[in-house]
């Protein structure tokens, strides 16, 4: 075909790139909530910092389907939406929950600071790799959710051989090739899941706003659910190997 003949999109006005340019401030914006929950981990006001970076997984989950609709890629093109959010990504996912991890008294104190650097380095080594994410939109190995993990590893207190243990299981597991659900992608079974991540968000809050003193329902539901998250592609596999 001629290019010629292809239309050709009209300038966007500067409203518009304003418009669009808010929505990369608003990404980025997570940065600053990391910030926020760093100092409150400094201070141990752990609850805090969950809220803080709870807040930041909010933004994460909106400023994409705005870009999207503002199309954002074709009216500011000068800026990488895509490495904006890496950037953001990684130290509300990775850096804040890797120093929550080491300095909470949680692990070894041997092997905190071992494994809090491991968190980072294999972190960034998986934000990283082109490779994260598979064509029906699951992650490729953990997916570097730390916030997630360091979240369980005070809702559970386990013994501290046994958390730590947990942490280098995971660093491994970054690097192994199985696939993880992502929560709003996936299209299989996505009714279920989105119910499923508000029952989470519920007693997510419910957790925080008790300071981690909760029933066993609430453990037990937000265990289920994370199971779930991790484990069901896998458990889909199986019963479909069976089957063939």
């Amino acid at each position: 075909m001629d290019q010629s003949n292809q239309p050709i999109s009209p300038p966007a006005s500067p409203a518009t790139r304003a418009a669009a340019f808010s929505v990369h401030v608003f990404t980025a914006m997570g940065a600053g909530i990391a910030l926020i929950a760093l100092l409150e981990a400094v201070r141990e006001h752990w609850a805090a910092m969950f809220a803080w970076l709870g807040l930041a997984l909010v933004v994460d989950a909106l400023d994409g389907p705005i870009a999207r609709r503002m199309d954002v890629v074709r009216v500011q093109p000068n800026w990488s939406g895509e490495v904006l959010d890496l950037v953001v990504d990684f130290v509300t996912y990775v850096f804040v929950p890797a120093y929550a991890i080491t300095a909470s008294g949680l692990l070894l104190p041997l092997a905190a600071p071992i494994l809090g650097a491991g968190v980072a380095i294999s972190g960034a080594l998986y934000f990283a790799d082109r490779r994260m994410k598979t064509s029906d939109n699951h992650f490729r190995g953990f997916p570097a959710l730390w916030n997630a993990a360091a979240f369980y590893l005070f809702l559970l207190h386990l013994r501290p051989w046994l958390s730590s243990l947990l942490v280098a299981a995971l660093i491994v597991l970054t690097f192994v090739p199985f696939n993880v659900l992502h929560p709003f992608r996936v299209v299989r079974m996505r009714g279920l899941t989105l119910s499923l991540i508000g029952i989470w968000a519920v007693l997510a809050i419910v957790a925080l706003a008790s300071d981690f003193a909760v029933s066993a329902p609430v453990t037990i539901g937000l265990c289920a659910i994370a199971i779930y998250i991790v484990a069901s592609d896998a458990a889909i596999r199986i019963v479909r190997s069976f089957k063939a």
